[in-house]
């Protein structure tokens, strides 16, 4: 019976083929709470519309990161903040430029961090969602969530606005922090990826992968509204478990709820020139909870992206516009809520506002 270690080559092979990865650009690291900036250093948020190299340190190890900031930042705050996690074989440079993530964040005014995996945790640069030392409030999610509370500090960013992302194994680690997290994300996005607790090892996860298995993960969790983008052609990860995904946010939806029990009625729209469909899950009071793009001529790819950067289909649906309209349509901005205030209480309803929000946007 083949080893684990002599499995891991061919799980990050699944998730990542022929992906070059591109070089740094030779930025100096810089370093944020609790460390304070070496001599000479310039803080990542220092430059509005730049896109800066950081150092993270946590539980005496650093970790790397990069860090857009809107245009126009410069004397104010940020609206949120968006966490991204690449694929397997990618860096934050990679799959900036194939998400195109950082121009379109712009128009939310929105800050977009990348963390990054290092060679020396996976030789493959994947995030390690499949490990029990990596899930729940431990390892890289413990990392990830603290580097994202450091930013949101240090930036004055709206903490009520804060967003995860994800492609493959960056897909299923989102989902895992999510999950782990959910007081501090508002919601989740996963393209290609996997629902957290899928997989306790290198061999589930090999399973999960080919035949779109899942584990059930222990214990209760609290709602993360999710969107879920996968093509119906992916031969990396099962198309399977986006369904996995969804199931995973109703459940969390209706607290003592049983698995099995009935989901609210979906709604389901054909997308134009017959590339898939797009479905709708929302709440009793029209909250949207989750949504799921199926994509029939898409494979392991991110949709809509750009060819700049690695495992892109830009043919498809533009992935990432869509997840910033699901994030900005489950946790608006005040400016959003005080328009919806100004429409009428049925348009204010369908908004999963907190009366917090809600009571701003009156005040401002």
């Amino acid at each position: 019976m083949p080893t684990v270690p002599s499995l891991l080559p061919h799980l990050a092979a699944l998730f990542h083929r022929g992906v070059q990865r591109q070089e740094g650009n030779g930025t100096r690291w810089p370093y944020i709470e609790p460390t304070p900036p070496a001599p000479g250093m310039v803080p990542p948020a220092g430059v509005p519309g730049s896109f800066d190299a950081g150092v993270f340190r946590h539980a005496g190890a650093s970790h790397t990161y990069k860090l857009h900031l809107p245009p126009g930042s410069l004397g104010r705050r940020p609206l949120g903040l968006l966490v991204m996690l690449h694929g397997c074989g990618q860096d934050p440079d990679d799959f900036a430029a194939g998400t195109r993530m950082n121009a379109l964040a712009r128009r939310q005014r929105l800050a977009v961090l990348y963390p990054a995996q290092s060679r020396e945790a996976n030789r493959h640069g994947c995030w390690n969602w499949y490990l029990p030392q990596h899930q729940g409030k431990q390892g890289e999610p413990a990392w990830i969530a603290a580097l994202t509370r450091s930013l949101v500090r240090s930036l004055h960013t709206d903490s009520r606005r804060v967003f995860i992302a994800g492609l493959s194994a960056g897909g299923a680690m989102a989902a895992t922090v999510a999950r782990a997290y959910p007081e501090l994300f508002a919601a989740c996005g996963v393209h290609s990826g996997l629902a957290a607790g899928t997989a306790e090892g290198v061999i589930d996860a090999l399973a999960a992968m080919r035949s779109g298995t899942r584990c059930m993960p222990r214990g209760a969790h609290r709602l993360v509204p999710t969107i879920v983008f996968h093509g119906e052609r992916d031969e990396t990860v099962h198309p399977r478990h986006a369904r996995h995904l969804v199931d995973a946010a109703l459940l969390a939806s209706r607290p003592g709820r049983k698995s099995g029990a009935a989901d609210p009625a979906p709604s389901t729209q054909a997308l134009d020139h017959d590339v898939g469909s797009r479905i709708l899950y929302r709440d009793g009071l029209g909250r949207l909870i989750a949504e799921r793009w199926q994509l029939d001529r898409l494979g392991h790819a991110w949709s809509g992206g750009s060819a700049a950067g690695s495992h892109t289909d830009p043919q498809g649906p533009d992935a990432s516009a869509q997840f910033l309209r699901f994030f900005q349509e489950v946790a608006p901005s005040p400016r959003t809520v005080a328009q919806a205030l100004a429409t009428g209480p049925t348009r204010l309803r369908k908004l999963a506002v907190p009366r917090s929000v809600a009571d701003s946007a009156l005040a401002a």
